[in-house]
């Protein structure tokens, strides 16, 4: 088979923050080859010869590294396989091997038939634009033109950094007391090396469906639903445990319940981190993304540090990190990014390290968290839209829609519209077709008021949406 016979993936894939399909209907064996073909030729126009790769739990995963490492060898890139790990072992394996470059082969908290690559060159996670970069390369013929001129083919070698992983952690954090802790890893990857960290800290670890499996049997491996922490709120419970702790698919993001039963979501748990690090960085910039809650930034500011809102997404908000050098930065979604004392990069495993280290100082852990600033307010929710037309629904909404009790309006990402007592947010997912809500608010009836102006505001652009509130 020639280079020429090969038809580019389909860009459906090629998302905001990282390529996602499903396994061998949007994203075969061939497509994976081919984009690991584009991704040598990235690689080499930033002098990148060296690239680790590795895989989640799911089922495709091997035969899909397979593929995308026969892809950069073809064009001219030394490959080095890692294995089956969450994907922050990916980012610190480019750091621990100086590579700068790395795949993480995940589909993170989609359906078990989806996979996807998560990328990075030259130590910049791949985005937006530069993602749409490799697809046009392949459709454009640069990349045949790369393989063309006759490059040598690279080599292949397999390297295990789980334990330097763990050991970087543990030489890092000390917790004043072992915690007692629940972990639900929902059948994902980090269902190995999350318990294997937390009890290497001194803590008495229960695991619950820690068990890797890519069919994922008993819940989403998904800690932004309240109805995938139910098993671990119950177990917490039983057990009467200090706390429980829950992972996405591919361990990049961090869930925490209470003795409780109480979810701290993760823009609460961020005013805990940054009274943290800003207790030994004052003034520092503390970043988080417009699904946040307000009482975040009055945090921040409280503790002596400086609120930066930003762009929702991984990339994004990792860019945005490296250009402040902030030390902290974090998104609602769970993904937490410490650039103090760790590398910048959104790691679930270390986010709870991080959590367990604050909270041994206290005699009552669950009372540490309950007892952080809190607001009538809602989790994510989400109203469908056809493929593509998400985005222009909230174009719409912020051009037409009123919100006549309104302050201001914030809009970096979607419209975020801020109250004297509240706020109210409509973004585009840019990794499926839906819009983003979020409310907060002082009382439950000004969180009305604002949800009554929004909703006037979608049906007017949206008549025939279910709206979920």
């Amino acid at each position: 088979m020639t280079f020429s016979s090969l038809r580019p993936p389909p860009a459906s894939i090629f998302k905001a923050y990282d390529i996602r399909g499903v396994v061998d209907e949007t994203l075969t064996e061939e497509g994976v080859r081919l984009i690991g073909q584009a991704l040598g030729w990235m690689m080499s126009e930033q002098g990148q010869a060296r690239c680790v790769v590795g895989r989640d739990g799911r089922l495709s995963g091997p035969r899909l590294q397979a593929c995308l490492s026969e892809g950069l060898m073809e064009a001219g890139v030394d490959v080095i396989d890692i294995g089956r790990v969450p994907t922050p072992v990916v980012y610190f394996a480019t750091h621990l091997l100086g590579t700068g470059t790395g795949v993480a082969i995940t589909g993170s908290h989609n359906p078990p038939q989806y996979n996807g690559l998560k990328m990075m060159v030259a130590g910049a996670t791949l985005s937006g634009e530069q993602i749409q970069r490799l697809r046009a390369g392949l459709e454009d013929g640069r990349v045949q033109a790369h393989l063309e001129l006759g490059v040598r083919r690279g080599s292949a070698s397999v390297r295990d950094v789980r334990a330097e992983y763990v050991g970087r952690i543990t030489s890092d954090v000390h917790l004043a007391r072992p915690l007692r802790v629940a972990v639900d890893a929902g059948s994902g990857v980090a269902g190995e090396l999350g318990p294997e960290v937390l009890a290497q800290l001194g803590c008495e670890v229960t695991p619950l469906y820690c068990e890797i499996d890519g069919t994922f049997p008993h819940h989403h491996p998904d800690p932004a639903d309240p109805h995938n922490l139910e098993d671990l709120i119950r177990v917490v419970s039983e057990k009467d445990l200090d706390l429980g702790l829950a992972f996405d698919g591919d361990g990049d993001r961090l869930g925490v319940v209470t003795r409780n039963g109480r979810i701290i979501w993760p823009d609460r748990q961020l005013m805990l981190y940054a009274q943290d690090v800003l207790s030994v960085r004052p003034g520092a910039q503390i970043i988080f993304d417009v699904k946040c809650s307000r009482l975040l930034a009055r945090h921040i500011e409280a503790h002596g540090g400086e609120p930066l809102m930003w762009r929702t997404g991984h990339s994004l908000i990792k860019a945005k990190l490296k250009e402040t050098q902030a030390p902290l930065a974090g998104e609602m979604s769970g993904h937490i990014f410490f650039n103090d004392r760790w590398y910048g990069f959104d790691d679930g495993l270390y986010t709870a390290a991080r959590l367990l280290e604050i909270l041994a100082r206290s005699e009552n852990p669950s009372a540490v968290l309950e007892a952080l600033p809190d607001s009538a307010s809602t989790p994510e929710l989400q109203v469908k839209t056809s493929e593509g037309e998400n985005h222009a629904m909230v174009a719409r909404l912020a051009a037409k829609a009123l919100f006549p009790t309104a302050r201001s309006r914030i809009t970096i990402d979607g419209i975020r519209v801020e109250y004297d007592d509240g706020f109210g947010l409509a973004r585009a997912s840019n990794t499926t077709p839906v819009v983003v809500l979020r409310f907060e608010a002082d009382t439950p009836e000004a969180l009305s008021r604002i949800q009554g102006e929004f909703r006037a505001g979608l049906l007017a652009v949206m008549p025939q949406a279910t709206l979920p509130f």
